[in-house]
């Protein structure tokens, strides 16, 4: 049984693609997903699931949420491992310093690769920083200059719908409460 992370984008933003997380949890639970959890309310799922096949998995969740919720956005599916390795292949001192910087994680949806992506984020010198990792771009913003930074751009690219985006702080989150199912 694999230990299976869904990242939902859109969903409980600006009050738009309201789904509350208790129905969702219901949802993968009925789909036959088990352990399901969920954090915060943007749309971070964490569950256990009997199916190998990421693509067939990624389309059973898509398309309930489609039918349930009317919810057509896409979702990133990464399994425990690959989530443990875009924390430990971060950059050097990536999210440890709180006060100087804000720290985002860009999961990328298959197959964007980080290569692909990278020539596409916009970055502000001396306020932004970006790097390739493990199917996710990280990326850190000034919190002196934020209003500056190049990530509130990013909406209006084309590429922004190709990528789902969490805080350094989520994401670690996300991996504490994975490694206890």
């Amino acid at each position: 049984m694999n230990t299976c992370i869904a990242l939902l984008r859109g969903i409980n933003v600006g009050g738009n693609n309201i789904i509350k997380m208790a129905d969702l949890r219901q949802l993968l639970q009925d789909i036959g997903c088990r352990d399901v959890q969920t954090y915060i309310q943007s749309g971070n799922v964490i569950f256990r699931s009997d199916e190998p096949n990421r693509d067939k998995l990624a389309e059973t969740i898509s398309s309930a949420l489609r039918q349930a919720f009317d919810y057509h956005n896409p979702l990133v599916l990464i399994h425990l491992g690959e989530l443990h390795r875009v924390i430990s292949e971060a950059p050097p001192g990536f999210g440890e310093d709180g006060d100087s910087y804000k720290y985002d994680v860009l999961y990328l949806l298959s197959p964007l690769t980080a290569s692909e992506a990278i020539q596409d984020v916009p970055v502000r010198e001396n306020v932004d920083r970006a790097w390739k990792g493990p199917g996710v771009i990280y990326y850190r913003r000034s919190s002196e200059h934020l209003t500056r930074s190049m990530l509130n751009k990013l909406p209006s690219k084309p590429l922004y719908q190709k990528m789902t985006i969490r805080n350094w702080r989520t994401t670690n989150k996300i991996l504490e409460l994975a490694g206890q199912l």
